[in-house]
């Protein structure tokens, strides 16, 4: 992934795979190298040949010595579709395990040897069932389970929403979920916006159910604005909220990711942006020295400032979720709270982009992953203890 993402030709291993057409191992990796080169479709079918041969792909730590195995529960899809475990292990003594599950294939009798369990696989519509069969797989584990699938399964956005509504410091707007023949009610005058969403009003934000990194996202001002929007897409179900203006005085929106690490958050990046809708590749950051400077101050300070400042809406995070690990997007409104975009396990969180350009972001990057690593070494030392 690092070389793919540094511009690195890797035409050659692809000729290598076309040579080992039964190497479970290669074909995973060519998977991911289509993926993030932008060929989604031969990507999933190089995985879907893969996982044909082997469901179980192992990755040794990087030292010469292995600390603690970790399993991590997978589910077949794209890169968007689990926790990306591997990155957060990252020149760690931690050996990982994947082991991908679906209701098209049986589910394994035992697993395989490990100190610690995780359950990487997002919460979908598609995923409820996945998910509640893996809770029942996971009852023969004797060791630690950390992001438990009746969790994640809470994860939704309109549940999220709900969840976290009416509390202290946070703005999270209501999110309802709406389909097509009624979106088309509200265009047409027949019925109010007001009677889906609880705070009600355009502007809305609106995108399809199960999309993320801003797949079918947009802002709708006006009840005429949702016939072109749906004449572009092809969805049935749509997710929507009240927009709401977070722009700063300086004319910039600012869109950060935090990441809760047994409760506690960590700084993993903050993007600028003169439109609303933000993604960390298309704010300019690598173009602008203005922004990475922000961005490094952000991070050397996060601690003692944003932490510190929703020190409370953090906390209440932890305990409504309830998840070992959780990624949460969010901005801050203009009366200062916590803004909260979207808040699941699935979320990049990673140390690839260019030293040269983010020298800051290696070092705070890693304090990301000794958290994570620190959280997986109490689990393994609490079930030791428990043991005796």
């Amino acid at each position: 992934m690092r070389r793919v993402m540094s511009g690195e030709n890797l035409a050659h291993l692809v000729n290598i795979a076309a040579y080992n057409p039964n190497n479970a191992n290669m074909l995973m990796g060519m998977s991911v190298i289509f993926q993030l080169t932008g060929n989604r479709e031969m990507g999933l079918e190089l995985q879907e040949k893969a996982l044909k041969l082997s469901r179980l792909y192992h990755l040794p730590s990087a030292t010469s010595k292995t600390g603690l195995k970790l399993l991590a529960i997978m589910r077949p899809g794209d890169m968007m579709d689990n926790t990306p475990v591997d990155f957060l292990l990252e020149g760690s003594d931690a050996s990982l395990d994947l082991l991908y599950v679906s209701m098209d294939m049986p589910f394994p009798e035992s697993f395989p040897e490990h100190d610690v369990l995780f359950v990487a696989i997002g919460q979908t519509d598609k995923n409820q069932r996945l998910l509640e069969q893996v809770g029942q797989l996971i009852k023969s584990s004797r060791h630690p389970v950390l992001n438990h699938p009746e969790k994640i399964s809470r994860l939704s956005r309109e549940s999220v929403s709900e969840l976290l509504s009416s509390t202290p410091g946070i703005e999270i707007p209501h999110t309802a979920r709406i389909d097509r023949p009624t979106l088309q009610q509200i265009y047409s005058g027949e019925m109010s916006i007001s009677s889906i969403l609880k705070q009600g009003g355009f502007p809305i934000i609106i995108r399809p159910v199960g999309s993320h990194a801003g797949e079918g996202l947009a802002k709708l001002d006006h009840p005429s604005a949702i016939s072109d929007y749906l004449s572009k897409r092809t969805e049935n179900e749509f997710n929507i909220a009240r927009f709401v203006e977070y722009r700063n005085q300086d004319g910039l929106y600012r869109k950060y990711r935090i990441v809760l690490i047994d409760g506690q958050p960590y700084a993993c990046h903050m993007a600028l942006s003169e439109h609303w809708m933000i993604h960390y590749k298309n704010a300019g950051m690598a173009e602008s020295e203005t922004k990475r400077a922000e961005e490094a101050s952000f991070m050397a300070h996060f601690d003692n400032d944003f932490a510190l400042r929703h020190q409370q809406a953090f906390r209440i995070i932890s305990d409504c979720l309830e998840l070992d690990y959780l990624v949460i997007d969010c901005g801050e409104t203009t009366k200062g709270k916590l803004l909260i975009f979207e808040a699941d396990n699935l979320g990049f969180v990673h140390a690839m982009d260019p030293v040269a350009i983010y020298p800051y972001k290696a070092p705070q990057m890693q304090k990301v992953f000794n958290a994570f690593y620190s959280m997986l070494k109490k689990a393994w030392d609490n079930s030791k203890l428990q043991s005796r």
